[in-house]
């Protein structure tokens, strides 16, 4: 029974108590009902919650501990980092192969334990359409992973295509301009092709203010790029990043799915060689709601990608010396000109007179 008519029922049965019949015999009989139901409507107008038999779990019961683990391990990870059930779903059947046990009861009890715990999973996605080669979306997100024994935060480069949903993920110790363009060159590469449009929110290294509307001030190195690569940029509104919900959607799965538990590397480079695998390894996944996999989407539309430039931008920028020596350059070791101080006039001074001087 509904409670809607549960409470209705109720109502009913203290009615007839208190104006009709007046027994607890009575009402059950002319109502239909047990007594010990119109006890309980005579005590409380609320019907009482219907309570749920505990049922044994043996299978679940030998997998808790290792959920409990995990979760508890999270409690310390970045709260972007933290385990779905999904996610510990998979780290179950490739950690424990021989306790088999279905995804659906995972995620129910891993759904339960994060709710007392207070942690809140709901996501909210809006299906759009594009056509093959016409979208990539960019962002930056961070990631956390172990370099040589380190915890280590990162800003981690990701450009993902609109069609099929492949994604280039690349870490930088830091989010510099020179790091933003040698990830745009890295993803093209990697894609065999530039999109025609790129999708940004409006990150310093491309923006150097933000105009009225849709127009922006863009640096002028970014717009040298974009020239040399022939693509088209497209700017967010600020505070709304549901406009390229694309990448921030791909950087939630990539995050969920291979930095969790975080990584561990020798160093940066070894890290990326880890991120390539994993962007690779992405390539035989299939969307939902799709006929093909990522790899074989990406496949198709290659050849409606822009050509690849025939030589590589200029990424490292030189910068000139100050008077003192100084020169603040955030792209590395790099061949560095002087420019020399002209050289200050000589001056004298001859007096013809007490009023009068001249300069020569």
């Amino acid at each position: 029974m509904e409670w809607r008519a549960k409470v209705e029922l109720f109502e009913e049965i203290r009615r007839e108590y208190e104006f009709g019949i007046g027994t607890v015999r009575g009402v059950a009989r002319k109502l239909g009902v047990h007594r010990r139901q119109v006890r309980q409507a005579l005590a409380d107008a609320q019907p009482p919650a219907r309570k749920q038999p505990e049922r044994c779990r043996p299978v679940l019961a030998g997998l808790m501990p290792f959920i409990e683990a995990i979760l508890t391990s999270d409690r310390q990870a970045p709260r972007k980092q933290r385990h779905t059930a999904h996610r510990i779903w998979q780290r179950i059947r490739a950690e424990r192969p021989e306790q088999v046990v279905a995804e659906s009861t995972i995620r129910k009890y891993v759904h339960e334990r994060k709710r007392e715990l207070g942690w809140s999973t709901r996501t909210t996605c809006v299906p759009q359409s594009y056509t093959p080669g016409q979208e990539g979306q960019v962002d930056w997100y961070e990631a956390w992973a172990e370099l040589n024994g380190e915890q280590v935060k990162l800003q981690v480069f990701a450009l993902r295509s609109m069609v099929s949903g492949a994604a280039f993920h690349r870490a930088y110790q830091r989010a510099t301009q020179q790091a933003f363009l040698e990830a745009h060159e890295q993803a093209f590469h990697y894609f065999g092709g530039v999109f025609r449009l790129l999708r940004y929110d409006n990150l310093k290294s491309a923006v150097k203010k933000i105009l009225r509307g849709h127009q922006r001030e863009e640096t002028t190195r970014f717009i040298a790029f974009r020239s040399h690569w022939r693509f088209e940029s497209d700017f967010c509104t600020p505070g709304e990043p549901h406009e390229k919900g694309g990448i921030e959607g791909e950087a939630g799965y990539f995050r969920r799915n291979h930095w969790v538990p975080l990584p561990q590397a020798r160093d940066l480079d070894d890290l990326n060689a880890q991120l390539l695998a994993a962007c690779r390894e992405d390539e035989r996944r299939q969307i939902a709601g799709r006929h093909q996999t990522v790899g074989a989407a990406l496949i198709d539309e290659r050849a409606q990608l822009l050509p690849l430039a025939e030589q590589a931008f200029e990424l490292a920028e030189l910068s000139f010396l100050r008077v003192d020596g100084s020169a603040a350059c955030g792209c590395g070791p790099i061949s560095i000109r002087c420019r020399r101080r002209p050289a200050r006039r000589s001056m004298s001074r001859r007096f013809t007179s007490p009023a009068t001087a001249t300069w020569s």
